[in-house]
């Protein structure tokens, strides 16, 4: 039995793709025997029971113009401090390279363990929304590889997600460790609830699930249902999710003139309801260029719905054209024309939507395997006194 600490800035009940995947890694190795314990902000002061892990959190503050997350220093909580020091760990893994990345870097440098650090997102595309200035970006970067540079082991959600974190200039190994998926059905009641909430009747439905921010290219899908609406096609548009341009996409849904066939659903968190609406789904639009490696599209696949994404683009890395998804230019008037295309052909839509399923999702369980295996090479390795020359960490 390992005990792993998993450390991340964002996790219940905020349930974006790193939060999530903090959380299947977490449960997926407690069902396998292992000890685990997140150590993230505090998000919720109510009860946290009946997780199958531990949960310690630090006080923590909202981010201007970004409320529903939080970031904090976990050392000036004194009860955080009272609490890990209780805690055993084997191997400490961060999600961040931010205040939880920095706190699993303390924690590790301090206690002599060795450091695990996933590569999840593009932060250059962060820095320069948050900032508009690409030299402050350029420097957000270089703490960011700092960060990875001092870590005895870098993993990526993906071969394109590893070239990025290249680009950025970390030049040490990287293992490409994959996101699973949670293999389930949705109940059919669950589906017809869909259609009845939102009236969807017959037509088909288009589905967008993500943060409401523009760096997901969502311009692109109402642009692109705007064209189909004009040239007549049927269909029904829901985008599911919270984020800090959701007026702003509210406001550009009326301008389009599509509020007729276009909704935001808002922050989606029964998971019952989340699958039967990607179960409803005809086809999941995420044409997004920021996403490494999402989530959601797997979660699309594992209910045989294909995603359309943009060819070339880091997130479509899993995607082969017609065969168990769909590909189509940075354009709104080329996702119209495929999406059109895809849904005057339901049973070819169908057969890919299965071939997704078939292709696309990897159980958790597996993935996990795998980590484990790296997790007890580093802790050996550890033990061993083969790991100092590695350690690059600052206390």
């Amino acid at each position: 039995m390992l005990k792993i600490g998993q450390f991340t800035d964002t996790f219940l009940p905020i349930v974006d793709g790193v939060g999530r995947v903090v959380q299947a890694y977490s449960e997926t190795l407690s069902r396998m025997g292992h000890q685990v314990t997140v150590v993230a902000p505090m998000y919720d002061t109510g009860f946290q029971g009946g997780f199958p892990f531990q949960l310690v959190e630090y006080v923590a503050s909202s981010v201007p113009g970004m409320k529903q997350y939080k970031v904090g220093e976990a050392v000036l909580d004194a009860h955080y401090r009272q609490r890990i020091r209780m805690i055993d760990l084997d191997v400490v893994h961060a999600h961040s390279p931010f205040t939880a990345g920095s706190e699993a870097l303390r924690l590790a440098a301090v206690r002599k363990l060795p450091l695990v650090a996933t590569f999840h997102s593009k932060y250059y595309d962060d820095f320069l929304k948050a900032t508009r200035s690409e030299s402050i970006a350029k420097m957000g970067v270089k703490l960011v590889v700092s960060f990875y540079n001092r870590c005895d082991e870098v993993w990526a959600v993906g071969k394109n997600t590893a070239d990025v974190l290249r680009e950025y200039g970390y030049d040490g190994e990287i293992q490409v460790m994959p996101n699973g998926a949670t293999m389930r059905t949705a109940a059919p009641g669950d589906v017809e609830q869909i259609n009845r909430r939102w009236n969807l009747g017959t037509d088909p439905l288009i589905l967008f699930v993500g943060q409401m921010d523009w760096k997901k290219n969502i311009l692109t899908v109402l642009e692109a249902c705007a064209e189909m609406k004009q040239a007549g096609t049927p269909y029904r548009l829901l985008l599911a999710g919270q984020g800090m341009d959701m007026n702003a996409i509210s406001r550009k849904i009326s301008d389009l003139n599509i509020q007729d066939r276009a909704e935001l659903v808002g922050h989606i968190t029964d998971a019952s309801l989340l699958d039967a609406l990607y179960a409803r789904a005809s086809v999941f639009a995420f044409p997004s260029l920021y996403d490494a490696a999402p989530m959601v599209v797997r979660e699309a696949a594992v209910m045989g719905t294909p995603s359309v994404m943009v060819k070339g683009s880091t997130a479509a890395e899993i995607i082969r054209h017609k065969e168990n998804g769909l590909l189509c230019e940075n354009d709104p008037k080329d996702l119209a024309r495929v999406m059109t295309e895809a849904l005057r052909d339901p049973a070819k839509l169908q057969a890919i939507g299965e071939k997704a399923r078939e292709t696309i999702p990897v159980p958790w369980e597996k993935v996990m395997e795998t980590a484990v295996l790296r997790y007890e090479r580093l802790v050996a390795l550890g033990k061993e006194g083969r790991l100092k020359d590695k350690r690059k960490r600052m206390l």
